[in-house]
């Protein structure tokens, strides 16, 4: 799945700093949650989030929602973004509209 953020101006380099310094805690919220294989790209003030789940986003959300740990990790970041969520409060999902699978390498 990918879901879209935008970041107010200037908030870049902290928005990165506070990522590769990510909470031990969080970390181990994302596993609970079932959430792996998650990566965010950075476009100028675009960020793509990319990642895979085990029991699905509607599990994940539910886990890291009901987080203590989450509450805080937000409400630490909530000053760098500038959207997160449409009108309706979902995600900003990004579709996906093409997907090669290609051939894995012989060998």
């Amino acid at each position: 799945m990918c879901y879209l953020y935008r970041l107010r101006p200037g908030a870049e380099a902290e928005y990165e700093r506070r990522h590769a310094a990510l909470w031990p805690e969080m970390a181990a919220l994302l596993d609970e949650a079932g959430m792996y294989d998650y990566h965010i790209y950075r476009h100028g003030l675009l960020l793509i989030c990319v990642l895979r789940t085990r029991w699905g986003f509607d599990h994940a959300r539910r886990v890291t929602g009901a987080s203590p740990v989450q509450a805080r990790w937000s409400a630490s970041l909530a000053h760098l973004f500038a959207e997160i969520a449409d009108a309706d409060g979902e995600p900003l999902w990004a579709y996906p509209v093409f997907h090669h699978p290609g051939r894995p390498p012989a060998g």
